[in-house]
């Protein structure tokens, strides 16, 4: 059982809470929206009296200032369930280590696996009229963090969305301390508008979806294009259980082409266990009964998916191979992500009845000036299997779609090479048959 203070839901200085903090200590910043800012620089003002200081956090929307004044690593370590631009940038730098994970275990490693951890230290809302500190559109494992943790911290924040959820919040009696926030707006992630390419390819999946059809979109231009066009299409009724919570999902809703009514769970809302994206998609949450922010082992359990029908999961990759591969977290042995709930959704499509996943990609990116394909032989080595073989449904690019389940190695090479950027398909075959993935003289209709 975790210590408490005298009074719990003390009032105290950051500077004061940071004072807390021992050498040798695991703390633990929650997921996103919910990272600490007023804490995180009065922890770093401390750093010459800290040694080995351990912190577990999660898509780090705004530097941490822990990192930043402790470029050499003497103080302080970071530790990721998944990687923004920033936590990819200081993994490079050796100041950030990726955690494995499917992401809706997470709230279960926690409570078998993980140690308690010395400190928890979460942004959330003021306390409301029921004595709780709502979490805001950042759900995830934040209770996990609060039952594990021997210390719980929170700081609040007044600009924080305040946003329905089962568990979504921690009750006065099981915080300890309550520090001022600076009341920043949540951080927003940019959205670049969708290329030629994107468009392309979300053609493509937005006619394989159906009137009644249950979103999961993943991050990214491609399946936020798909939202786009189905904003245009007559497509009705749709429902949206999600893990992100994406901009592209948010102008569904407001168009009034997400009504949930056909949902198994749920009905009626908008399923999600974490919202990133600008402030129109905040203040969309904001207080919002249609809007429901579950904690992650809910969204992204496979066979929770499954019950709603004809899920439809949108994913992005960054490279497949000719087996059907998809090494969508890192680059070679760079790690630029994190596995995230793609594959959980992939399963929980694939179960649900007329479900559907898809795997998108443009064909080719540019690298160092040169055009290279994302469609390759064999995975750059070192590149982490996101997606196994065995679990890819459809695979999209600006050339074309195929259905992979049911098909042999060779029929796989086959409509794979089909899928890439006419200019490397010759060499794709060749490399195919010469290390018979396609035995010589079969065809395939």
């Amino acid at each position: 059982m975790r210590k408490t203070s005298q009074t719990p839901g003390e009032e105290i200085s950051a500077e004061r809470a940071a004072s807390l903090v021992q050498s040798g200590m695991w703390l633990d910043y929650g997921a996103c929206h919910c990272q600490p800012d007023v804490f995180d620089r009065a922890l770093a003002d401390r750093k010459d009296e800290l040694a080995n200081v351990k912190i577990r956090s999660c898509l780090s929307m705004r530097p941490r200032a822990v990192i930043e004044d402790d470029p050499d690593g003497k103080h302080f370590h970071m530790f990721s369930w998944h990687f923004t631009g920033y936590d990819r940038r200081k993994h490079d730098a050796g100041r950030c280590n990726y955690i494995p994970l499917n992401l809706g275990e997470v709230p279960d490693y926690y409570r078998r696996f993980l140690d308690p951890m010395d400190v928890a230290i979460l942004k959330t809302c003021p306390m409301d009229e029921g004595g709780y500190f709502n979490f805001g559109p950042t759900n995830i494992w934040q209770r996990a963090v609060v039952e594990r943790a021997r210390l719980v911290i929170v700081e609040v924040n007044r600009q924080m969305p305040y946003v329905f959820g089962k568990e979504n919040g921690v009750h006065v009696t099981e915080v300890d301390f309550i520090i001022e926030g600076d009341d920043q707006p949540c951080a927003e992630l940019p959205n670049a508008d969708p290329g030629e390419i994107d468009g392309t390819v979300a053609r493509y999946i937005a006619a394989e979806v159906e009137d009644g059809a249950c979103l999961q979109i993943g991050i990214g231009g491609m399946p936020n294009a798909v939202c786009c066009l189905l904003l245009e299409s007559g497509v009705k009724d749709l429902g949206i259980h999600t893990e992100m919570l994406t901009d592209g999902l948010g102008l569904l809703y407001r168009s009034g082409r997400v009504t949930g009514e056909r949902k198994t769970l749920d009905p009626g809302k908008v399923t999600y266990t974490f919202a990133l994206g600008s402030q129109s998609l905040y203040a969309t949450a904001n207080r919002n009964p249609d809007m429901f922010c579950h904690q992650v082992d809910y969204t992204n359990a496979p066979h929770i998916i499954s019950q709603n029908e004809k899920v439809v999961s949108i994913n992005n990759t960054t490279q497949i191979d000719l087996q059907g591969q998809v090494a969508s977290e890192s680059d070679g042995h760079r790690h630029i992500s994190g596995t995230g709930g793609q594959l959980q959704f992939v399963r929980g499509a694939y179960a649900s009845k007329g479900g559907k996943s898809f795997i998108c990609l443009s064909s080719t990116y540019e690298k160092r000036g040169e055009r290279r394909s994302r469609i390759v032989f064999s995975l750059t080595p070192g590149n982490i299997v996101t997606t196994p073989r065995s679990d890819v449904m459809y695979l999209v690019t600006e050339f074309g779609m195929v259905n992979l389940k049911g098909k042999s190695v060779a029929e796989r090479a086959q409509a794979i090479i089909a899928l890439a950027h006419p200019d490397f398909r010759e060499d794709l075959e060749r490399q195919a048959y010469e290390h018979r993935l396609i035995p010589r003289g079969v065809t395939f209709d």
